[in-house]
């Protein structure tokens, strides 16, 4: 029987939970503001406890990130994140900082805990490590390459190992940033990232009080010179399986509900088609759904060893897409949709709605864009302010409409 890894997809609010579970997430996890990695993030404590109960619901896990680096001060504050966890009950924690693992197991002995891929953990010996202290599951580096993780596992057959297999590419190692805190004082570690590797640089001579600005002028090469493009391996998903993970996350606590459904969409459909003819698996069908978000462009990051600068664009921080999401579904009246938008839609656009649970794609023209507030048309409409427009049951082919509920997500054409 096939060992199939499971699914892990990041929700950074609470429309992201729902749209995770729609799509068919396994598992999720999240974070909260000032104990994670994501200082910044847009979920309560509330939508986090809302979010689980429905992942429960639905027989999914969630994993809460905790994957701070811990100060002392931060320790006074503990006793309150225990209440917080409590109350949240999720199926595991990840961490990365020895002295909060040391007093989770203390605190939570029952929890199981995950080790954060900010631990670095490239090796046999550390998963050991961990093992031996008590994790349940490491998440490896993301420098760690295919032969390798096939190393890991048959090292390390006891322990859950996960890996990434979609979404932004740090620069740094493992993604242990300094630049941003250092020259704009917002902590890459705590979430608060100003992306410094996505800018365009200069260089600056300096002497004494004066600098001379030695422009770095663009060429073949340009001058965007630490910008990744983004992970992605679904070109390599056969290989991944096979190998025996326990789980392939993607990356993306800030990004979008259209992110996560079509992320989620497609991992969970190639997956599924693994399952069903592992030696006829062919990725290229999946890849439809990545090629629709807004992207770097892609690359296999470490998979076969050390990248190249084909892991690189140095001439833009630009999407390589050609679309963008243009709303996600609210409400399903008896003879119309209410969608809210993301994007502006305008007369005679082209909307796709990717369906959960089918490869099948809804494809809509919109004759008419009908204001969803005062149910009158408009020759456009903005996104913004949950401006929302109706699409009529007329419009939607009846084998489609039983498909169509909450948190369906659209895209257009630019």
């Amino acid at each position: 029987m096939i060992k199939l890894p499971e699914l892990l997809a990041p929700a950074g609010t609470l429309d992201a939970f729902k749209t995770a579970i729609l799509y068919g997430a396994d598992a999720i996890y999240a974070g909260l503001p000032g104990f994670s990695m994501r200082a910044r993030a847009k979920i309560t404590t509330e939508e986090v406890k809302l979010g689980i109960d429905l992942a429960h619901q639905a027989g999914r896990r969630v994993y809460l990130a905790f994957n701070l680096f811990a100060h002392d001060r931060d320790y006074a504050n503990m006793d309150r994140v225990g209440d917080i966890i409590r109350y949240l009950r999720p199926d595991a924690l990840i961490v990365a900082d020895p002295g909060v693992f040391a007093w989770l197991r203390q605190h939570f002995p029952d929890m199981p805990l995950h080790i954060s891929t900010q631990a670095n953990i490239c090796s046999a010996a550390s998963v050991k490590f961990w093992e031996n202290a008590g994790a349940r599951l490491c998440v490896l580096a993301r420098e760690v390459s295919h032969p390798e993780f096939k190393t890991i596992r048959a090292a390390c057959p006891n322990i859950g190992l996960e890996i990434f297999v979609h979404g932004a590419m740090c620069m740094a190692y493992s993604g242990r940033c300094l630049l941003s805190n250092y020259i704009t004082g917002r902590p890459a570690n705590r979430g608060a990232c100003a992306q410094l590797c996505r800018w365009k640089y200069d260089v600056i001579l300096r002497e004494h009080e004066s600098g001379i600005e030695m422009p770095l002028d663009q060429d073949d090469r340009g001058a965007y010179i630490m910008n990744s493009r983004d992970l992605c391996l679904m070109p390599r998903l056969g290989d991944v399986i096979a190998a025996g993970p326990d789980s392939l996350k993607i990356e993306g606590r800030n990004r979008s509900e259209y992110y996560v459904a079509s992320t989620v969409h497609a991992y969970r459909s190639a997956i599924d088609a693994y399952a069903a003819n592992p030696l006829a698996f062919d990725p290229t069908p999946f890849m439809n759904d990545l090629n629709i978000l807004e992207t770097r462009g892609y690359t296999t990051a470490f998979f076969d060893g050390p990248v190249g600068p084909d892991a690189h664009d140095y001439t833009t921080t630009r999407s390589t897409s050609d679309y963008h999401a243009a709303g996600v579904v609210t409400t399903i009246h008896d003879d119309h949709i209410v969608m809210e938008l993301r994007n502006e839609i305008r007369t005679n656009d082209e909307i796709t709605f990717v369906l959960p649970g089918t490869m099948d794609k809804l494809t809509l023209p919109v004759p008419q864009v009908i204001h969803a507030t005062s149910h009158t048309p408009v020759p456009h409409l903005a996104a913004g302010q949950h401006n929302a427009i109706i699409i009529p049951r007329s419009w939607i082919p009846e084998p489609y409409w039983h498909r169509l509920c909450p948190y369906v997500i659209a895209y257009k054409h630019k």
